[in-house]
């Protein structure tokens, strides 16, 4: 706790640009873990306690028999902000504070929004020459671009939002799910400082 202590209070002083925008990168097998949800609830907390607006939770799966299952458990959550579950198949744009993706990956919602496109072009509602980058952020899923993406236990994102976080600061923790902390949160949002001072000559 005291060491905890020591990070918020560095931060404090530091963070002069926190993430509106928070992602962690997570898997179906972390779920499983005891007291994974208790973790996951107690990361909203934090990240809206240090001035984040949104969270994205993306969730990869093997089996994609557990996407019913792991819906009705996250739908279930008493969380500090409304939470929106979206798992393959939804199109309806996610827009709550906290947005969580089951199984849909990055390549799987730019597919759909590549065959909502060509829809449109079909039907003569825009030609090939008049689509811009607007047009494709117009129809996915997860529409905002996270400031910062956090991956527990492996350096791999897999499949996780391709189009939305080209710009997005990605942070590596070997720390698995079960095992990450407040601490360990802060340590990201320390680096996410140091980074944006690097990028902006402080």
């Amino acid at each position: 706790m005291l060491y905890d202590a020591y990070l918020a209070f560095r931060l404090r002083r530091q963070l002069q640009t926190p993430p509106q925008h928070v992602a962690v990168v997570i898997t179906e097998r972390d779920l499983l873990e005891h007291g994974a949800y208790e973790t996951l609830v107690a990361f909203f907390q934090w990240a809206f306690e240090y001035d984040t607006d949104r969270v994205t939770v993306s969730i990869s799966v093997l089996d994609e028999a557990v996407i019913p299952t792991l819906s009705r458990e996250l739908a279930a959550l008493e969380t500090p902000r409304p939470l929106a579950v979206r798992r393959p198949g939804d199109t309806e744009p996610a827009t709550e504070p906290i947005q969580v993706s089951i199984g849909l990956g990055g390549k799987r919602e730019f597919a759909e929004t590549v065959r909502q496109l060509a829809s449109a072009i079909a039907a003569g509602e825009l030609t090939p020459d008049e689509i811009e980058s607007s047009h494709i952020d117009d129809r996915l899923v997860f529409r905002d671009e996270p400031d910062l993406v956090i991956k527990t236990g492996a350096e791999r994102l897999s499949d996780f939002m391709i189009w939305q976080s080209v710009y997005s600061e990605l942070y590596f923790t070997d720390v698995n799910w079960r095992d990450f902390r407040k601490r360990d949160y802060l340590r990201a949002l320390l680096d996410y400082e140091r980074r944006q001072r690097r990028r902006f000559g402080e």
